[in-house]
Parts: C-alpha cells; structure tokens; sequence
C-alpha cells in the first residue's frame, strides 16, 4: 500500500501582491496579470508504506512545500495530493508549542493537536522527557529553551506518538551529536518496524545513511529519483 501519493501535484503564488481593489480593477480592464510563482510544478511522488525517502535540493528547490502538502498542511493549486494512516509532520520547530508553558505542559497541548488524549500522553511523558534529555527544565517555560532544546522535545514528542508516518523537515540539523545520533537510531529502528519516514536534509550523508530512495527536486520539479547513494553521488557532482 501506498503511504502518499503525490499526483501532478503543482502549487503557485503570484510574485506581485495586489495591493488595493483599484490595482485589481486595473489589472483586470489591462490584463496585465503579474507571473506566477511556482513552488511546485507537475511533481509526481509515490511513497510505498514502510520505505525511507529524502528529499535533497538548493534553497528553494520547493523540499518543504513538498512535505507540506504530504501533511495536509498546504493545499496544492493543481494536482491531487493522497496521505493514508495517521501523518505526523515534523516540519518547523516550535510549531504546536506554546512559549509561556512549561516544557511538561507542552508535551501535553502538542499530544492533544496529534490526536492523542491527556491520559494516553501522560502515560508516554516519562519516556518523551528521558529522550529529550530536557529532565532538568522540563518545567521551565519553553520561551527559556534555546533552539536545539525546542528541537529535541519536538523530536521526542513527534517519535512517541505511534505514527506510521513521519515527516522530518531538517530536524536533525540541530542539537548536539550526541543527540543526532540518537535520533538517527530512532529513525532506523522505525525503518525496522515497517513505518514510513520522508526526510528533507542537507545533509547527504544523512540522507544515504537513512533513506533508501532519494528524490532530487529543483526550481519546484523533480530532477532525478532512484537509490539513495546514487542520486546523493549525482546531486554532489553538480554543486
């Protein structure tokens, strides 16, 4: 069974904002239509349940918007976009959190936007926090924890929830090592279970370690697709 299936997916923006209702009468009687915009053009995607796929690319490529529109979280301008089972995104940190609460209390408002109820996350709060490392400032309020400490309760949280899909937008970018490869082995151990994972990284090694397909996007379309260390090879020979 396919997890996603992403189908001439296309998702645009005007460059121009439109800034009065006269510019809008203007544009119209003219037709002078500012271009679009496209952060996603005619991308096709499948994703089998069970398999690892990075999403590499520049700046820009359109990786993030990718995954945004896997989660449900952007609605494509063209295309169908299909996700099966329950999709947890992991895509901006801090995103769920609230700043005034305490790391604890957050657990907990982030548990409930998953889905998952008081009880069912208290039962799981001992092991988010072990994993996190954060037992010292668990109760201290979020706006206080600098932006790795943000990234490891989120990674906590989102890894405990029993998904069968997990979405990672340059997660493990931060924290220290100690912590990446923890998260690494979480990752892996999912793989193992038979969970899906997208992954959009910058780090090609990451990506070879852990995924076994690659896609490559650019300018918003998909450029190459295949087995990771080959299209991880390629990508690095033109950069």
């Amino acid at each position: 069974m396919n997890a996603i299936e992403l189908q001439s997916i296309s998702v645009r923006y005007r460059r121009e904002k439109i800034r009065s209702l006269k510019e809008l009468v203007v544009r119209g009687v003219t037709r002078r239509t500012p271009p679009w915009f496209y952060s996603l053009r005619d991308v096709n995607l499948t994703v089998r349940s069970g398999e690892s796929v990075g999403i590499i690319g520049a700046n820009g490529a359109g990786k993030s918007t990718l995954l945004r529109v896997a989660a449900g979280i952007v609605t494509p301008s063209l295309g169908t976009a299909i996700g099966r089972g329950n999709i947890v995104p992991l895509l901006e940190l801090g995103t769920g959190f609230e700043a005034e609460l305490s790391g604890r209390e957050n657990i907990h408002f982030n548990g409930a936007l998953l889905g998952r109820s008081r009880a069912w996350m208290r039962a799981k709060l001992d092991d988010i926090v072990s994993f996190s490392g954060l037992e010292p400032f668990i109760d201290a309020p979020l706006r206080t924890y600098s932006t790795g400490m943000v990234a490891r309760l989120a990674f906590a949280i989102a890894t405990a929830v029993d998904a069968e899909t997990i979405l990672l937008d340059e997660i493990l970018s931060v924290g220290d090592a100690a912590f990446r490869t923890r998260c690494e082995e979480r990752i892996q151990s999912f793989v193992r279970e038979g969970r899906t994972i997208v992954l959009v990284s910058h780090e090609t090694e990451e990506v070879t370690k852990l995924c076994t397909r690659t896609v490559w996007l650019a300018q918003g379309e998909i450029v190459d697709e295949g087995a990771s260390p080959d299209v991880v090879a390629r990508y690095e020979n033109q950069r």
